[in-house]
């Protein structure tokens, strides 16, 4: 069978992807392809799913996939054959990669029918990710239908309005769940520090912050409120909160968002 959708690349939010579209019965394995990768993922990956899995790239498209899908590291878009640029005519180009322009994609794939750049986030390998995209040029119904379905897979995905859009998601949901897990080592760290356990600390953490995060997904109230909840007068989390007021934590994270965002911008611009 041609697959309909075809994988450049076999890593982990690959997998995630093709797992998901074949659990939520998007696709079947047999609508799938995926070339190999030199560590051997694609050959895993195809394994594990059912999917197709040609050698190379020059091989796999071929085949002619209305979709094709760059999962691969950045560095990787100039080492493509040059048959590629003939083997995507009329094929709607989908780049996962991190700092790879839309220009930039473009003169990779001139002959696609569109190209569309997106920013997933690592939480997609469980479902629970968010994703900006967004397209080079005004899509058919059908293929925005066809990409909202396929970055659904991975969580939330939201179409933006301009690329610059893309380094703002970066810094906030790309880069995000780093920031997170910096607090949660930083909350093992201090239970640590006023006599726990180590691996009770860490529990406690790790525990502390899914149960939170699961509570605001299930909340109709904002965040701030629900940090009013817990907050008595002169109690215990108020002293906490003081510490982190005075340190300015607020502007600590923005000061960080903006260094991811304009970081987002260099790469985006090498």
């Amino acid at each position: 069978m041609r697959p309909e959708i075809s994988f450049i690349g076999a890593g982990k939010m690959v997998s995630a992807m093709v797992s998901s579209l074949i659990r939520s019965e998007i696709y079947i394995p047999d609508q799938i392809a995926c070339c190999s990768a030199k560590d051997g993922t694609s050959e895993t990956l195809s394994t594990a799913t059912g999917i197709q899995r040609f050698e190379g790239v020059d091989e796999m498209l071929k085949q002619k996939p209305d979709l094709l899908i760059l999962g691969c590291k950045p560095q990787q878009l100039s080492e493509l054959p040059p048959s590629t640029l003939e083997s995507t005519e009329d094929c709607l180009v989908l780049s996962i990669m991190a700092g790879i322009t839309l220009s930039r994609l473009d003169q990779s794939f001139p002959k696609s029918r569109n190209i569309v750049r997106s920013m997933p986030n690592t939480p997609g390998q469980i479902g629970q990710g968010v994703t900006g995209y967004l397209f080079l040029q005004e899509a058919n119904e059908k293929d925005k239908a066809v990409i909202s379905k396929v970055l659904s897979s991975l969580g939330i995905a939201y179409l933006l309005s301009e690329e610059i859009d893309i380094d703002k998601v970066t810094a906030i949901s790309g880069s995000g769940p780093a920031y997170l897990f910096e607090f949660a080592c930083a909350l093992e760290e201090a239970g640590v520090g006023i006599g726990l356990e180590p691996k009770i600390a860490k529990n406690l953490a790790i525990q502390t912050i899914i149960g939170s995060a699961r509570l605001m997904e299930a909340s109709d109230s904002h965040p701030e409120e629900l940090r009013n909840q817990v907050t008595s007068p002169n109690g215990t989390t108020q002293a906490a909160l003081e510490s982190f007021s005075s340190d300015k934590l607020r502007e600590i994270v923005q000061r960080a968002a903006l260094a991811a965002r304009n970081r987002s911008r260099e790469l985006s611009n090498a």
